[in-house]
């Protein structure tokens, strides 16, 4: 049987100072383990390259952005240790784009579930389409959204977050992303949002790199304990990913699936 933990894809390309970061799994762009640290790696390498003045995160296809964990790598997890070293995935990525002197712009052109809310919310800046409706799924498999939940949080705000946290069935329109500060534009079309992302980062490869890294600095301030906080984090759901509630939920839904 073919291990679908170890398929998927990120790849890079880099043209006249635009980094275009792109990743891709066949189970709607989830993220197992591999991939996670492929991601992670690739942020934090673009990120020294001097010729790179923007970032863009994005994925494959044309419906789903990200569907957050890889449930087949969730569901082989059977201890401690290695249930924390799977979330520090996240919160690897997470940091990586915290730290990264150059400011990132997410395209998120269709659905976002759980680790994938957490991406789009680790974008500095973050275009999405009508298609991009969010999810933090996390409560409902008995684990929670807590190494996303700083991230999400930090946009979208504490109320926010929480209702998405708790209600953790429930899906959020776009517009609603929007509207909480997750999304700042949404569009009709891909297509729309593409012209609107190259727009922007023919402005941002223009601008001075050294008061764009100030200005980030600026707006991630009061996160510089998150290599701290996120593997707390990645403690307590690596943890509860053991339960019999987590492994009976993750295989009711493998089975729906």
């Amino acid at each position: 049987m073919e291990d679908k933990t170890q398929l998927g894809k990120v790849e890079l390309t880099v043209e006249k100072g635009l980094a275009k970061i792109s990743f891709y799994h066949p189970a709607h762009n989830s993220l197992p383990g591999k991939l996670l640290a492929k991601l992670a790696n690739t942020i934090t390498e673009v990120s020294a390259m001097e010729a790179v003045k923007v970032i863009v995160l994005q994925s494959e296809g044309n419906r789903t952005f990200c569907a957050g964990a890889s449930f087949d790598e969730l569901i082989s997890i059977k201890d401690l240790e290695t249930g924390k070293a799977f979330f520090m995935g996240f919160a690897n990525v997470i940091n990586a784009c915290r730290k990264s002197s150059k400011l990132i712009i997410g395209r998120v052109q269709g659905k976002a579930v759980g680790g994938g809310v957490g991406l789009a919310s680790a974008c500095d800046y973050c275009f999405a389409t009508k298609y991009a409706s969010v999810k933090l799924s996390e409560l409902a498999i008995g684990i929670g959204p807590f190494v996303v939940g700083p991230a999400v949080e930090r946009k979208v705000g504490l109320s926010a977050f929480s209702q998405m946290a708790i209600n953790a069935t429930q899906w959020y329109s776009a517009e609603w992303a929007r509207e909480k500060g997750l999304f700042t534009e949404v569009f009709e079309s891909a297509e729309l949002m593409d012209e609107a992302i190259l727009k922007l980062s023919f402005n941002l490869s223009n601008s001075s790199p050294e008061a764009m890294q100030e200005l980030k600095g600026i707006c991630w301030k009061g996160t510089e304990n998150w290599d701290e906080l996120l593997a707390e984090r990645a403690a307590i759901s690596g943890r509860l990913v053991l339960s019999d509630f987590t492994v009976n939920a993750i295989n009711d839904f493998k089975a729906k699936a």
